[in-house]
């Protein structure tokens, strides 16, 4: 496939998603709550379902795993050898915080690995895409488009981290850095920062799931990243349990 053919496509798929959920953001909503107690608001199921229809009009006969949508079992699953992965909002919390990072997440994943991916920030007007061999982009809320590149880091790391989910074991593995500045990001965005050269590690040793981050790993990987395992091996996807290991983002 080449995956210049349907970016374009995809890239309005997510800005459509993206004015729904800005106009929801933009209003008075409620927000509920699921089995978990993660957050969820009328922005994820609008998000979700814009993206659906979307891609199923895109590719009628590639499969689609969303958080929205999560419930399919895995004798079905496993078969699938390419698949839409979406995250219709990631960084809910800081949706419902209205810190404005927060983001709507496409990824196509083949064998294993996420080979295009399209992030947009709504409220920041920010948008991140790349593919597999053809680098990465951003389009800044002016509408500027530029490509992406990730930078060889200095000797004072800029480590980003989350502002919701900076556990007890990611502050020691930061401290284990030596002298370095923190680069606080909400949601995706944190490899985001890697991918355009504003940061140079991102270790996530906490729960996430595989829509959390497939897109955006599409798009550092694209920019010159990459994402593995404490075990130093890629992070994959279209396993049986959804859940990610830890893993560290890097850019050079």
């Amino acid at each position: 496939m080449h995956y210049s053919s349907i970016l374009p496509d995809v890239i309005k798929i997510a800005d459509q998603a993206s004015e729904r959920v800005l106009h929801i953001y933009q209003s008075d909503f409620k927000v509920d709550y699921k089995a978990d107690q993660s957050p969820i608001t009328a922005a994820d199921l609008a998000s979700h379902e814009v993206i659906v229809q979307g891609l199923r009009k895109l590719t009628p006969d590639t499969p689609i795993l969303s958080e929205e949508g999560a419930d399919i079992p895995w004798e079905e699953r496993k078969h699938w050898r390419r698949f839409w992965l979406i995250d219709p909002i990631d960084g809910t919390r800081d949706f419902t915080q209205r810190t404005g990072e927060f983001t709507v997440n496409i990824a196509l994943i083949e064998d294993g690995e996420p080979v295009l991916g399209v992030v947009t920030a709504p409220a920041l007007k920010e948008a991140f895409w790349g593919a597999k061999g053809e680098g990465a982009h951003k389009r800044d809320r002016s509408g500027k488009i530029s490509p992406m590149h990730v930078v060889e880091a200095k000797a004072i790391k800029r480590v980003v981290a989350s502002k919701n989910h900076l556990n007890d074991e990611t502050k020691a593995f930061i401290e284990q850095v030596g002298e370095h500045e923190l680069v606080q990001a909400g949601s995706s965005l944190k490899f985001c920062r890697l991918a355009e050269g504003r940061a140079d590690l991102y270790p996530r040793l906490g729960p996430t799931c595989e829509w959390d981050t497939g897109a955006a790993h599409a798009v550092l990987v694209a920019a010159g990243g990459k994402v593995e395992t404490l075990e130093g091996e890629p992070l994959r996807y279209g396993k049986e349990d959804l859940l990610n290991p830890f893993f560290i983002a890097t850019g050079k």
